[in-house]
């Protein structure tokens, strides 16, 4: 049913449940997990720090996985987490989509919560919110 659960996720509290749940999800459904961290191409912090950041987050997702027995594929990309979520979704080959509606504090939070909207709005896949 589903192969390939992708969870969007920027490390925060919120989104860590988010991967919890799609790696319990691909552990009882024998699927694969998709992370991924999107490095918000508006944002002035300097990349090699941003990027740091966003594989350190993957690679939290990969350890919950090897402990967990699921396969864990990541994805770290340069882009719009408002724009590029359906065509991510696409490329990594998602059958599902689990994202929290908040993520960090904040100016964070309020964009966090943006990107899990837009993404309902504009995934034609069944998409799991995780509070």
């Amino acid at each position: 049913m589903f192969d390939n659960i992708m969870v969007p996720t920027d490390g925060s509290e919120y989104a860590q449940r988010a991967e919890d749940m799609a790696l319990a999800m691909a552990k009882e459904l024998d699927s694969k997990v998709v992370a991924v961290h999107i490095i918000d191409d508006k944002l002035i912090y300097p990349f090699e720090v941003l990027e740091d950041e966003g594989k350190t987050i993957l690679n939290n997702v990969q350890k919950k996985g090897q402990k967990t027995g699921v396969e864990v594929h990541e994805i770290l990309i340069v882009g719009s987490p408002l724009h590029d979520m359906k065509k991510i979704a696409q490329k990594a080959g998602a059958d599902l989509v689990v994202i929290s509606p908040h993520g960090k504090s904040g100016l964070e939070k309020l964009l966090m919560g943006s990107v899990a909207e837009n993404t309902i709005k504009t995934i034609d896949l069944p998409i799991l919110l995780v509070k």
